[in-house]
Parts: C-alpha cells; structure tokens; sequence
C-alpha cells in the first residue's frame, strides 16, 4: 500500500509540475492558457505533495520537497494580489452622495437555463442602473421582457449560440453600438452613457470566447485587448465589465489593465470567483469589473446564485465629473 501511495505521490507531483511550466510557453494553444485558470489548486496540490513527501519519503524526496515548495511559492505569488494579504488597488468610497451613485451588474444567464423567472425576479429586485446579460437567445428575451420593461433602453444582440447579449439601462445614453472587436461573432456592448451627476462616462461590456478544446485564445486576447485600447483613447471614465472568460491573473488580464490604465476592485480583496457557480471546489474569477481612476467604488460584490453557472457580479459607482466635459 505504501508503494501505491508513493506512486501516487509522484503522479500528483509531476502533474502539479508539468501545469505550472506550460503556461510559461509563449502560446496561445487552449490547452497550454487553460492552466493560467487553475493556480489556487494547483498551489494546494503542491502544498499535499510537501507534507506527503515528509511523510511517505519517497526515492527523491529531497527533490519533490524543494520544487514543490518553489511551485507553491510561484503559484502562491501569483494569486496573492486577489487575497486580503495585499493593499488594495481600488479603495470604497461610501461617503458620495446616494442620489449621485447607480448601480452596474453584468450575468451571464447560461443560454440552456431554464428557471428563467429567477434571473427575472433577481433584476426586478435589484434593477441596476446598468445591466449586461449574455448567453442571451431570443427565448431569453421573452421570458425577461417583463423585468427589461422597466429600462428606458433596452438593446439586444441575439445569438444563436452562447454569445448573445442584452444592454439594458435607466441613464442616459448619448451613444450605442454592439461591435465586433475580433475575427469571430461574439459582440462588445459599447456606451457612452450619463451619469446622475451629469457626469460622462464609457461603457464597454464583453463576451469572448474561453479556451476549450477547439478554441484557442487569440481571438479571446485580441478582443480584450482592443476593448483596453478603445478605453485608453476616449479620454473619458470608462467601465469595463463582462464575463472575460479569463482569471484575474493572467497575462492577458494584467495587459489589458495597463493598456487601459485599469483598476481592479478584486485586488487585495479576494478571488470573487464567478464560475462554476455550481460547483463550490471548481470556481474561477472569470467575471470581471476593470474601471479607470474617476470611477469612484463605494461597493462591489458577488451577487447571490440566480440559477446560472455564473454569479452575478454588482458593483456601486460614482463618476467623478471630468473638468473639460
């Protein structure tokens, strides 16, 4: 038995090795992006092999002991600026005045989700100021024409597999337009909206497609990309939401922020990890809330599970009025 547990000890442990070198090739292959997503388990798997190795002592265990500490390390390190243990990047400003703040929740609704009524009485409940849903057929836009009703616009994108959209909003909406940043279909919402203060401010909600089998992340990067550069020429406050179908983590997300001169409300507060909403050990911060500095946060949040796979995600905002506006 104990030769079995000490087989099974270097599985773990090459496995754990083998994912947290591929994302260290400059591909954008699925396969080899797949594993930015997964590093809080494969830092916990590292941690298990250490202490195992203490115990079992297998051939090597010197060896196993050291690299599974420095890939703990690694993982570790990359994942801290999401944990409480790091300054926050974006601080809460409560203190504005409540008539001069609004509310923006973006949900990926899950095209085959069929208790419908629960998303419906969750925006009926909620009624954000700015509403972003995807995964958004013409079946969905039935069912939820009753809670939309109560938008002064409500904009759709259908689609026929998982990337449509509905924009829906009570502000003001000066511009509109679903755009297609990348090669493939899957549409950008696009606003230029004002805020109750008069204040003017960009809206940009998004939907690529993820890394699975097939689908590799070129399309996915370069559309985010676009969408950083879009927000860093306007010249105005910008709020970029939507599911990336990225972590928080990755080289993507960090060079989207630096292109966009982006904050972000997660870092030294936690994953808010969006998806699988349905499975508790298997959840990843793909939902993202990036905005640039005049955006003040006096809160954000998960929302609570609405049926989907995903959690809603809700932020309360104020847009500090820009001076040549």
């Amino acid at each position: 038995m104990v030769t079995l547990y000490k087989a099974l000890l270097w599985l773990v442990f090459l496995s754990v090795a083998i994912t947290t070198a591929l994302p260290f090739i400059p591909s954008n292959e699925w396969w080899i992006r797949g594993w930015d997503f997964p590093r809080l388990h494969i830092a916990t798997l590292a941690a298990v092999c250490c202490l195992a190795t203490l115990w079992l002592r297998p051939a090597g265990f010197l060896w196993i002991t050291i690299l599974s500490l420095a890939i703990l390390g690694y993982q570790s390190a990359k994942i801290m600026p999401y944990t409480s243990l790091y300054p926050s990047e974006l601080a809460l400003e409560p203190l504005h005045p409540e008539a001069e703040t609004f509310t923006v929740t973006s949900i990926n609704v899950l095209k085959e989700n069929e208790d419908r009524d629960r998303i419906a009485d969750y925006i009926k409940k909620e009624q954000p100021a700015v509403l972003l849903l995807m995964e958004t057929d013409d079946t969905w836009r039935a069912s939820l024409a009753e809670a939309l009703s109560r938008y002064e616009t409500v904009e759709y994108h259908p689609h026929k597999t998982h990337y449509g959209m509905i924009f829906a909003t009570n502000l003001v909406v000066e511009e509109f337009a679903f755009r297609l940043l990348s090669s493939n279909d899957t549409p950008t919402a696009t606003a230029l909206l004002v805020a109750p203060n008069g204040a003017r401010f960009s809206y940009i909600g998004l939907h690529p497609k993820p890394p699975i089998p097939g689908e590799d992340t070129d399309e996915r990067d370069a559309q985010l990309l676009k969408a950083a550069t879009i927000a860093h020429r306007l010249g105005l406050p910008v709020i970029c939401m939507g599911d990336f179908n990225d972590v928080a983590w990755s080289r993507t997300s960090k060079h989207i922020k630096e292109k966009g001169d982006f904050l972000d409300p997660r870092v030294g507060r936690g994953f808010y990890s969006s998806f699988d909403a349905t499975h508790p050990l298997l959840r990843f911060p793909i939902d993202q809330l990036f905005v640039t500095e005049k955006v003040k946060m006096v809160s954000f949040g998960r929302g609570p599970h609405v049926g989907s796979d995903h959690f809603p995600m809700e932020a309360t905002v104020y847009i500090e009025p820009v001076l040549s506006q």
